[in-house]
């Protein structure tokens, strides 16, 4: 499944609709036209692109986003960890911790994490 993956242009294009959605598509066009130099064309094909994946709606002319940013970053997260460490989370961690030494203050945080959800 691909469709948490994201270019760099459609990485900056997703952050400009993020950051200022709800955006009618008219303003969009305009917005990208400034900050990525796009055409009309492009910025529709690349909505209509994001929107197939079910990130963003077009819908009367209104592009709002049908999931956050948040949303989508923990959904890219949870991908990766199943496709990279068979879903094991304390797989990736461990691979993590390898190469980078945790802090105290990212130790008490995980550490309050795995409470929190214990539950």
């Amino acid at each position: 499944m691909e469709n948490y993956k994201l270019g760099v242009m459609e990485t900056k294009f997703a952050e400009l609709i993020w950051e200022n959605a709800p955006i009618s598509s008219g303003e969009l066009v305009k917005l990208c036209e400034k900050e990525l130099t796009w055409k009309k064309s492009t910025t529709y094909t690349m909505l209509r692109r994001l929107c197939d994946r079910g990130i963003f709606q077009n819908k009367d002319g209104t592009v709002v986003a049908l999931m956050s940013k948040q949303e989508f970053a923990a959904l890219q997260s949870e991908k990766f960890v199943e496709e990279a460490f068979d879903g094991s989370l304390p797989k990736f961690l461990a691979a993590f911790t390898s190469r980078k030494k945790l802090s105290e203050s990212e130790i008490s945080e995980l550490l309050r994490l795995i409470v929190e959800k214990r539950g």
